[in-house]
């Protein structure tokens, strides 16, 4: 046996090495898949809680949207209030005792994950909508857009760029928090790195190597975050087309502190 700290730890890579690659894939498919629907979860939720009820409307749709809202705002309270290793435990043990449901781990820790994210999403959507300038949604409107369409050609792309950087922090947040479902046995990183640890007693061994593929997936898909975010932002130089005399007019968009003086 080995005598070393990094004498374990290529002892545990070598062992367990396919296992702690299948975990790591197993926890990147749950933040992958529980980030995107949780967007479209948070997406719709942003949007029904943003339509406008005119008070010349009928009781029964005024009254209908309150009850819609309330509800909407009881889900969102309730998974962002409480934590999602005991959402996990009543989700999943409550469908089995109750339901007589018994979910497969790897889809409920996609559930779990999904519905968790979407409540955190629905505000983070909600102040990306109310961010843009409301003279947009106005004009949109006065064209004759309904409210469905005023949100997805004038409103939702320029509030998705303005969430950018909150939807990566919830994915980067989702690589993480997928730790906790090993409560229900899902054969994630952190279930796999307390088997390896478990077999030799060797847990600090076990966990640095976790903490470091855990380090290396959260410190790449920030990087690639960014890089996104850049190219969303375009270009700085622009150029517009007149349309007198086919001339052609150039603006061009100088950095901060680079600005010529004429």
């Amino acid at each position: 046996m080995p005598t070393t700290f990094w004498g374990w730890v290529s002892l545990l890579l070598e062992k367990y090495g396919p296992l702690f690659w299948n975990g790591t894939l197993y926890t990147m498919l749950i933040a992958i898949s529980g980030t995107v629907i949780g967007f479209i979860i948070g997406l719709l939720v942003a949007i029904v809680r943003t339509i406008p009820v005119s008070p010349k409307a009928s009781i029964v749709k005024r009254w209908g949207m309150k009850l819609i809202s309330f509800l909407l705002n009881v889900y969102i309270e309730v998974f962002r209030g409480t934590p999602m290793i005991v959402q996990a435990m009543v989700i999943y043990y409550g469908a089995m005792m109750y339901l007589g449901l018994r979910m497969q781990a790897l889809g409920a820790a996609i559930f779990i994950i999904s519905i968790n994210t979407g409540a955190y999403m629905a505000e983070i959507v909600r102040g990306g909508i109310i961010s843009v300038d409301k003279g947009q949604k106005e004009a949109a409107h006065a064209i004759g857009m309904t409210h469905w369409q005023s949100m997805l050609h004038v409103v939702l792309p320029q509030a998705v760029r303005n969430i950018m950087p909150s939807i990566g922090n919830e994915f980067v947040v989702n690589i993480k928090d997928s730790s906790v479902l090993n409560v229900i046995s899902v054969s994630e990183l952190f279930f796999i790195g307390k088997s390896a640890a478990g077999t030799y007693a060797r847990y600090f061994e076990a966990f640095f190597i976790i903490a470091a593929i855990y380090f290396v997936l959260t410190f790449t898909v920030t990087r690639l975050l960014r890089l996104l975010e850049k190219k969303m932002d375009g270009g700085r130089n622009y150029t517009i087309c007149g349309s007198q005399s086919d001339s052609e007019a150039t603006i061009t968009i100088h950095p901060e502190g680079d600005v010529p003086n004429d």
